[in-house]
């Protein structure tokens, strides 16, 4: 067994291949985060030279089964999975403890774990069991000249884009659901599925589940799926403004967000917040209304197909990553289009 300090020792051409920590959901499905870090690490394997990008999840007995199409399909090399009853349920101590017994055997060069929930639990246990870095909340992933990987996320309290190198291996980063697009269905590969073994019963339960209930917000997400999103800042001001601004996103058909700033002013509820801490959203169309543009925000939106700015301010920063802008008065233009269209 490899311990933790001659791994991070070892030279770069030891360590190759990526590997992708496979989150299930709570109803048995491969969570979306996965496929979306797939189809970056596709494109970071490219950059180096064609590794192998590989998977590793935990799965109740005959589990795996339901999950081979979809890992073959996705073009996945290999699986590695762990099979016991009590994997219907997230274990720190096991998830961290196996993932780390996979790390030290295979030596990935990178490892990419979804800043979910779950991950934001995982990760940090992961890579302090390995004496290695952890960049979190990515927001781009790239490998630089020296065939690193270059993690960016935002710093100083939003106001600045780092891009971060890991010294050890393996290359730690998470990322937050919805930052990459989903992995197309269009690469078969003949994946090897590896069975791994662990002692789960040397393992004490100091974390036990007594019982789950969802929230509406847990059972809705609307904003994960919305095609349309309708996002109002500071600038709308008070509640009759976000009255017009859900009045114009019930037309158009879309749903409703908000800056921090807006939710601080208690113009909207924390759960659909968009940016550094609040959601990340990729919808085909998102209108930005007196949203000045603020990079805390611009995180949260900025992979959106087409972004449309409202604001009354020329030299607001959202005009610089808006697809179509609009200067001028949103209680001026939004009544206008509702008048013209009831």
């Amino acid at each position: 067994m490899t311990n933790k300090k001659e791994l991070n020792k070892m030279p770069n051409e030891e360590n190759s291949g990526i590997l992708i920590y496979a989150q299930k959901t709570r109803e048995g499905y491969l969570h979306t985060v996965f496929f979306e870090l797939l189809n970056k690490a596709k494109e970071l394997a490219l950059k180096l030279g064609g590794v192998d990008v590989n998977a590793v999840v935990f799965t109740t007995p005959s589990q795996i089964d339901g999950y081979k199409e979809a890992f073959c399909n996705m073009g996945v090399n290999r699986v590695y999975y762990y099979e016991d009853e009590k994997f219907d349920n997230y274990s720190t101590d096991i998830y961290s403890k196996a993932i780390v017994d996979l790390v030290n055997d295979i030596k990935p060069e990178i490892l990419l774990i979804g800043a979910t929930n779950q991950g934001r639990d995982l990760a940090p246990r992961v890579s302090g069991a390995l004496g290695t870095g952890l960049t979190a909340d990515c927001t781009n992933l790239d490998i630089n000249e020296n065939g690193q990987l270059a993690a960016t996320r935002p710093t100083f309290g939003g106001q600045l884009m780092a891009t971060i190198l890991c010294k050890n291996y393996p290359q730690m980063a998470t990322v937050r659901p919805n930052v990459f697009k989903v992995c197309p269905v269009n690469n078969h590969v003949d994946t090897q599925f590896i069975r791994r073994e662990i002692n789960i019963e040397r393992f004490n339960d100091r974390v036990r589940l007594i019982d789950f209930k969802k929230t509406v917000e847990n059972v809705i997400n609307e904003l994960d799926s919305a095609e349309i999103i309708v996002a109002g800042g500071k600038g709308l001001k008070n509640k009759e403004g976000f009255d017009l601004l859900k009045r114009f996103a019930d037309k158009i058909g879309g749903s409703v967000a908000a800056t921090r700033v807006a939710v601080e002013m208690g113009l909207a509820p924390h759960s659909v917040q968009i940016g550094q801490t609040g959601r990340t959203v990729t919808p085909k169309i998102y209108i930005a209304c007196g949203i000045s543009g603020a990079i805390q925000h611009t995180v949260g939106m900025e992979g959106s197909e087409h972004i449309i700015a409202i604001n009354n301010d020329e030299n607001a920063p959202i005009f610089d990553i808006a697809d179509t802008g609009i200067v001028g008065d949103f209680f001026e233009i939004i009544p206008k289009f509702l008048n013209d269209y009831e």
